[in-house]
């Protein structure tokens, strides 16, 4: 049974459209990533499973309940984008007075503040101030308030935003034992190596359409291109390849074999051997998700034409006006 499921999810703003029939599934203990330019409707899809945004059409249902529902909120945990904790507060303080908004009993409260705060590096400061807490320990301690009533899932919006590369790892790795913990978390981020290097599942958003979805593995196959490399010294047949039908480009100290439809890697390989010369090198080539990311999203955020588009649309429509088309009666 999914933990988080939506099937032809919809959302209008007046006339604007968030989601278009968004339907996804995400299984417990995955780390499920959601992608998307601004705009294309991820804050929109999480605040409607946070029972936050209301008055849209399809199904979402969380924890097996209707999304925002009281008794689905309880299990939750949120750490929305760009938060902002009251600075007076202590680490300790802070985890006191959101266990409380929790229902968390204060014995609870003062067993669990140490032990939270030091699953996320934070233990020895917890009696600071969070006016002295850099980006990253901000960002760990609302990963800390997210985890702190011991929720079955989590949702994470940019928690490695303005983060260095050493406390992006130190995220990560928090997020990799959680799921070890057998929680499921869902984030939402911008930052697609992070997201490629955690996620087992991910979705992309455009215009608030789903345009794709999977797993990590299975998107960023790069089907029917191999990289060859040679023993030192070696030159690479490229004309006898060609004769068979093979197309083969320089990359670096790499060649880039395209195999078109029917085609088998095996021939090369027999070509190059029956030569006498040396494989060090054969993997099928891999995109990242970057590469799929930029390769599949519209090349301008949702609703926002590119510079040249506007200028020749703002011309046509000048033009037209001095003919006197399209005016008013």
């Amino acid at each position: 049974m999914p933990v988080i499921e939506t099937r032809d999810l919809s959302k209008n703003y007046r006339r604007i459209q968030a989601l278009k029939d968004v339907s996804l599934r995400v299984e417990k203990g995955e780390i499920y990533g959601l992608l998307g330019q601004n705009g294309a409707g991820k804050t929109t899809l999480v605040k409607i499973l946070l029972g936050i945004t209301r008055n849209w059409q399809g199904e979402a249902r969380l924890l097996d309940v209707t999304a925002g529902r009281a008794e689905a909120r309880r299990r939750v945990g949120y750490l929305p984008e760009d938060h902002r904790f009251p600075d007076y507060h202590s680490a300790a303080s802070l985890l006191e007075f959101y266990g409380g908004l929790l229902g968390v009993p204060r014995v609870e409260r003062r067993r669990r503040s140490p032990e939270i705060l030091e699953t996320v590096g934070l233990r020895e400061r917890m009696h600071y101030k969070i006016r002295t807490y850099s980006k990253g320990m901000k960002q760990r301690l609302g990963i800390a308030q997210a985890l702190f009533h011991d929720p079955e899932v989590i949702f994470l919006d940019e928690p490695t935003d303005g983060v260095d590369p050493i406390g992006r790892r130190e995220i990560r790795h928090i997020m990799e034992r959680l799921k070890e913990a057998g929680k499921t978390i869902f984030l939402n981020s911008h930052l697609l190596g992070e997201v490629e290097k955690i996620c087992d599942r991910v979705a992309i958003l455009q215009k608030g359409v789903m345009i794709q979805e999977g797993d990590i593995a299975t998107l960023t196959e790069h089907k029917g291109t191999f990289l060859i490399g040679l023993a030192a010294g070696q030159m690479f047949p490229v004309e006898e390849l060609a004769k068979h039908g093979y197309q083969a480009t320089r990359r670096d100290d790499l060649w880039e074999i395209a195999i078109a439809d029917g085609q088998e890697i095996d021939p090369v390989v027999d070509l190059l051997r029956g030569k006498g010369l040396g494989i060090r090198h054969l993997v099928e080539k891999r995109q990242s998700l970057e590469d799929l990311f930029l390769a599949t999203v519209a090349p301008a955020e949702p609703g926002v034409d590119r510079p040249g588009k506007r200028l020749r649309d703002d011309r046509i429509q000048r033009e037209a006006r001095s003919r006197g088309i399209g005016e008013k009666p």
